[in-house]
């Protein structure tokens, strides 16, 4: 008699979490992958030209731009272009307004700096082809660590990698906020 009372309750547990969790889910907000929420239906093209540059780095807007248009065109159904296209239906402008590298740790045999942390901060703008701003975020902070050494025989410059998952990162958040409207 036991038994039974613990499997008639699991049952009931069970029945009950999945009707919540199914009630919970129909009213989320969800929508299938590549379909942008809070954008209007008929963007279908989007233009994403080098982001502009307030910084001294060298070729980091490229690599950005690179890893929008990428991010772009892997989650939407979109015909990305790295251009100023005037037909497209939406353009997306950045600017990267600061990059900075700052050293975080020491090394005291060395008397160098073992780490750093490198920070950008980009503006961005979606217009539609009429000119309304369909999405903006002015501050986009990104951060990124790496190593560095100082020992010639195994030095690796790790900067580029840094900036490279720092795009890949700013990327993925920019293209889903876009696309979720938050």
């Amino acid at each position: 008699m036991h038994s039974y009372n613990v499997h008639s309750m699991t049952r009931r547990f069970l029945i009950l979490a999945l009707t919540i969790s199914f009630a919970d889910v129909s009213g989320c907000g969800y929508h299938t992958v590549g379909s942008a929420a809070n954008l209007p239906p008929d963007v279908r093209t989007l233009s994403v030209p080098v982001f502009a540059t307030h910084t001294e780095a060298y070729h980091t807007e490229t690599v950005i731009t690179n890893a929008v248009i990428r991010e772009f065109a892997t989650r939407t159904r979109f015909r990305v272009t790295p251009d100023a296209n005037p037909e497209a239906d939406a353009v997306l402008h950045g600017t990267i307004l600061k990059e900075s590298v700052a050293p975080l740790t020491y090394n005291a045999s060395t008397q160098e700096s073992s780490s750093f942390l490198l920070t950008m901060v980009v503006s961005v703008t979606l217009t539609g082809r009429d000119g309304k701003v369909l999405y903006e975020n002015k501050n986009y902070v990104f951060r990124q660590q790496y190593q560095s050494t100082t020992d010639l025989p195994t030095f690796l410059q790790e900067n580029p990698a840094a900036l490279d998952r720092l795009s890949r990162d700013f990327a993925r958040a920019l293209v889903a906020d876009v696309l979720e409207g938050f």
